[in-house]
């Protein structure tokens, strides 16, 4: 938008009610280019956000689920791609907020720290 100084409309000899006149009339498309600018971002912000769900998987474990733990081995490992990449089944013994699970195996000996919820799967006999 180009506003003009009131020394150059008085230069280029523009009366002043229509110079006036003019800078209400870009002051009032200002407004319409910002509701445009806000419906855009709402909408991008949307197509993120279903993207984003359509990714997300839903954690329905509950206490005495058995369950199968992701094996986060170093890059060292003697077996390469070959090793294995769950261990288990452990039985979910207590669910803390924020997802956070203690486990324990089979034999009812608890782990002594809690795991992350998403290196869990459910076990399938």
């Amino acid at each position: 938008m180009g506003v003009h100084s009131l020394r150059t409309v008085l230069e280029s000899e523009i009366p002043e009610v229509d110079w006036l006149q003019s800078i209400y009339d870009q002051l009032c498309i200002l407004d319409e280019k910002r509701l445009k600018a806000l419906y855009h971002i709402q909408g991008y912000q949307r197509r993120l956000r279903k993207a984003f769900n359509k990714k997300v998987r839903t954690r329905d474990l509950k206490m005495g689920d058995l369950v199968l733990k992701e094996i986060r081995a170093s890059n060292q490992d003697a077996n390469g791609k070959f090793k294995q990449n769950w261990a288990g089944p452990y039985i979910i013994k207590q669910i803390y907020s924020g997802g956070a699970v203690r486990l324990m195996d089979l034999d009812a000996n608890p782990f002594t720290k809690p795991t992350n919820m998403d290196q869990l799967k459910k076990y399938h006999v």
